[in-house]
């Protein structure tokens, strides 16, 4: 409402003006009309001249757009080609609109598309770093097993590294296909009605040869609970989470597992006494190929993909994970999903 005034007030006093310019300009020439005729011929030069000064500012102004609309289609083309470091300028000028919401709408985009190439070029170095690691050692140790004069207590030794690295450049190739899985939209998801406690326990079950090896005390309290989940993909959540409480708990540890519930959702908190993590740290843990022991991850066989993995089946269940840690005091992993199916989507 306020444009439309405005703009009739400017285009009034720009008549009005011109209208003077033309009194002052006929009368310097010293004609002497008719008053009627005089009034027509200021009129009409006052008009003559308002149109000219259109015609340039529009000019001036088309000129100034066709600029402005040149960048947009060339942020385009250069998004296009790959090259994501585009933001447009919006020009002083420029009011609330569509062109003010295109406008932020394609520096949105080029900011993510940024992030995402960023994030993508991080994962081939993490990737191929990851690789040649196992490679180097698989290669160099397979280039000693040449050498002759070797006992067979160091030829059993090397292909024991050998083996061990292999083993780690799987597992790796396995996590990866399975994270490149879980982000499709072709992953397996089919939620049942399972019995979350028991599922708990014969996990529990399966690793005691592990935590009696170091001779942990497992504390185990589960509310008999039942959820509509997946099977499969909790159960490697739990095994993933079991699996570094022992491996990060020195022994005659303790491990905590407790399951609670209530009417809308479940709560699995799994509580060691292990190394325990920096709070620099707990904000990148759950990112792919971060590494919080990285002095103990070549030993332990680590790649910096599990907690990526539990934190994207815990998404897929409309779930969340979150850590609460201090160093040398141990770790706690809260678990918390829905229990109804109709909370449970991709």
């Amino acid at each position: 409402m306020f444009r439309p005034i405005m703009g009739s007030l400017a285009v009034m006093t720009g008549l009005t003006l011109f209208w003077v310019v033309a009194y002052y300009l006929t009368s310097w020439f010293g004609w002497h009309l008719p008053p009627l005729f005089q009034q027509l011929l200021n009129s009409v030069f006052g008009f003559i001249l308002f149109g000219v000064s259109m015609v340039i500012i529009s000019l001036f102004v088309r000129r100034k757009q066709f600029l402005f609309y040149e960048s947009i289609i060339d942020a385009l083309r250069r998004i296009a080609k790959g090259d994501f470091n585009v933001s447009i300028q919006i020009p002083g000028n420029f009011d609330e609109g569509p062109m003010n919401n295109l406008i932020s709408g394609i520096n949105e985009m080029a900011a993510d598309l940024n992030k995402l190439e960023s994030m993508r070029q991080d994962f081939i170095s993490d990737v191929s770093h990851e690789i040649q690691s196992p490679l180097t050692s698989i290669s160099g140790f397979a280039r000693v097993l040449k050498e002759k004069g070797l006992s067979a207590e160091e030829r059993e030794h090397y292909l024991d590294i050998i083996e061990h690295e292999s083993v780690r450049l799987s597992r790796l190739s396995e996590n990866m296909l399975r994270l490149a899985s879980l982000d499709s939209e072709q992953h397996p998801f089919d939620p049942v009605p399972m019995r979350l406690d028991k599922q708990l326990q014969t996990l529990i079950l399966a690793c005691e040869p592990q935590w009696i090896d170091k001779d942990l005390e497992m504390i185990v309290e589960l509310k008999q609970t039942t959820i509509e989940a997946d099977p499969d993909l909790l159960s490697q959540v739990w095994v993933n989470l079991l699996h570094n409480a022992i491996k990060f708990t020195p022994l005659k540890g303790t491990i905590s597992v407790l399951l609670e519930a209530d009417e809308r959702e479940v709560l699995v908190r799994i509580e060691d006494t292990g190394i325990g993590i920096s709070a620099e740290e707990q904000e990148h843990i759950f990112e792919r190929f971060y590494k919080v022991d990285k002095s103990r991850t070549s030993s332990s066989g680590g790649s910096g993909l599990g907690l990526s993995i539990i934190h994207k089946i815990v998404q897929m269940h409309q779930g969340s994970v979150s850590v609460t840690s201090n160093l040398g005091e141990g770790t706690v992993m809260n678990v918390r999903l829905p229990r109804a199916a109709s909370l449970v989507s991709l």
